[in-house]
């Protein structure tokens, strides 16, 4: 039974440790996502975009979340392989500082956290609010998760077993650096598995030797979770996780051997504590920011490993152009809705990369990448065609009345997506094909507005897209929420846009009609895409018949 009770309140800790760090991450994403990613975007010099990792792994609580999103704007282009390198090596050392303030043990602060926290998140209906509450509660969520972790590890630190394994990882350094890497992997945060390491370390379950190797293990584990988190992305995108995983796992390999030699193992001796411990990790992190000078000398020999596709004809080459409808009309009704699912699954993946391009368009004509659109429309025009001939084969006496709601919403939502793509195609691009005609030029202001609602509607989008899978409620309230937001967007851009008329700012003037409508359009864009939470929201009864007051 002792074993059983050690063993449940171990995974306990350490679930709440993972859920905890997952907690603080969703609501950073939700509140501030669209400014980070932003911000990723906006320079170019590698020496400008390593504080900016840095900054991103702090408040994310992962170095992997932020090689990630590195991975998915490199392969759209619109961030080099230097400067995305910097930022991952950056997100490295800011995971590590984050692990020092998260291990420092303050009684009084958990309970404080949890009160601030509770407030926020329960008593407050802005969403900025409800967001600020949520990362506070997810910060005291990590402090408790420790302290039970050292509990939990405590009463075994003088027993028989924990010393026999202490005993064979601090002569077989190898077999503990990669019981580290393995534990980085397995939880998928290198952050919970540092300060887990410290924690029994800092009791003295483990001597400080072993936590060397399990924490140099740990960065080689934090670096594959990437590489296979971006497994089906492009070519191009998957250069910088594996880059990352190539310069982090060689240092970390470099550092167990020199560290465990005969030299550094009697310096190794005299370290004690786990705060020491939580040093040497930010150092090693910190000396690989010396390397990002040559970074871009991996660039040739990444693009040699991953080439891009020689055919450039998306409508052959990209399994995206192609239906996943299946001829089979006889399939069972769970198998044929599964289809039309990932058939608008494919629809939402292709209106995506119609809209990432937008403003950039508007900045700079691109007729390749306007033409490319259009092709891209056709190819959801189509799309939509099979949905509808598909859902209307479906032999109606074998489906379920759930499964008949679930149809209806699915072809719904195929309109809706396709009703989106129409505005980029029929309104957004011709209207900057109006501004470049005219030689005209959004002002910084109006730009940078419109940026911001263009990043936020980008970003629903993607939200839409996980609603569309899980059919999360939780997911399909955050969706209409942000329409709500959008909206006061909208409205703020459209006030802002008029200040500066009074004002009489002669950009804002000759392009006031372009602007008011292009924020409007992707407003328009936002409710097309965010559709997918009604029917999820209308079967919990959490959505609303009307909005008016009833008399």
């Amino acid at each position: 039974m002792a074993i059983i009770s050690f063993l449940t309140q171990l995974f306990g800790a350490t679930f709440l440790l993972l859920f905890a760090v997952r907690m603080v991450r969703t609501g950073i994403e939700r509140a501030y996502g669209g400014w980070f990613r932003r911000m990723m975007t906006s320079g170019s010099s590698p020496l400008h975009q390593a504080p900016l990792g840095i900054l991103m792994a702090i408040v994310l609580q992962s170095s992997a979340a932020v090689t990630v999103l590195v991975a998915g704007f490199a392969g759209g282009g619109v961030v080099s392989f230097p400067a995305g390198i910097a930022m991952v090596l950056g997100g490295d050392l800011g995971s590590a500082l984050l692990i020092q303030v998260l291990s420092l043990r303050h009684d009084w602060l958990s309970p404080l956290l949890l009160v601030i926290g509770g407030m926020l998140f329960l008593k407050t209906e802005r969403r900025a609010l409800r967001q600020a509450g949520r990362i506070v509660l997810g910060i005291a969520l990590i402090l408790i998760s420790l302290d039970l972790l050292r509990d939990t590890m405590e009463p075994i630190r003088d027993s028989d077993f924990l010393p026999a394994i202490a005993s064979y990882l601090e002569r077989d350094y190898v077999t503990a650096f990669i019981a580290g890497a393995v534990l980085a992997f397995v939880m998928h945060s290198s952050v919970a598995t540092v300060l887990m390491c410290v924690a029994v370390v800092g009791i003295g379950a483990l001597p400080m030797s072993v936590g060397i190797s399990l924490v140099l293990g740990a960065n080689l584990g934090s670096a594959l979770i990437p590489v296979w988190l971006c497994r089906d992305y492009s070519a191009q995108a998957r250069r910088i996780p594996i880059a990352n995983l190539a310069i982090r796992g060689s240092a970390a390999v470099f550092a167990l051997f020199m560290l465990n030699s005969a030299m550094a193992a009697e310096v190794l001796r005299n370290l004690d504590s786990a705060h020491e411990l939580i040093l040497l990790h930010i150092c090693f992190n910190a000396a690989l920011l010396l390397l990002i000078p040559a970074c871009h000398l991996l660039e040739k020999p990444m693009a040699a490993v991953l080439p891009e596709p020689t055919d450039n004809n998306p409508k052959f080459d990209n399994p995206q152009f192609r239906s996943v409808l299946s001829d089979n009309t006889d399939l069972l009704p769970e198998q044929a809705l599964a289809y039309l699912r990932r058939e608008i699954l494919r629809m939402a993946g292709i209106v995506a990369e119609m809209l990432r391009p937008v403003m950039d368009i508007y900045a700079s004509p691109d007729p390749e990448r306007v033409k490319t659109i259009n092709e891209q429309d056709e190819v959801v025009n189509a799309a939509l065609d099979g949905v509808r001939r598909y859902s209307a084969v479906l032999p109606e006496e074998a489906l379920s009345q759930k499964q008949h709601k679930e149809r209806r919403a699915l072809v719904d939502y195929a309109i809706a997506l396709e009703a989106a793509g129409d505005i980029i195609v029929k309104r957004l691009l011709p209207l900057a094909g109006e501004m470049h005609k005219d030689g005209l030029l959004f002002s910084e202001a109006g730009k940078d507005e419109l940026e911001d609602i263009h990043w936020r509607v980008t970003e629903n989008l993607a939200i839409a897209t996980n609603v569309l899978i899980s059919g999360d409620v939780e997911s399909a309230r955050a969706l209409l929420e942000n329409k709500a937001e959008m909206a006061k967007i909208e409205r703020r851009s459209r006030k802002n846009h008029l200040k500066r008329l009074d004002l009489g700012n002669t950009e804002s003037f000759a392009t006031s009609d372009r602007h008011v409508e292009t924020a409007y359009l992707l407003k328009e864009f936002n409710s097309w895409i965010t559709t997918v939470a009604h029917p999820i929201l209308a079967r919990e009864g959490e959505l609303l018949e009307t909005r008016l007051v009833k008399s």
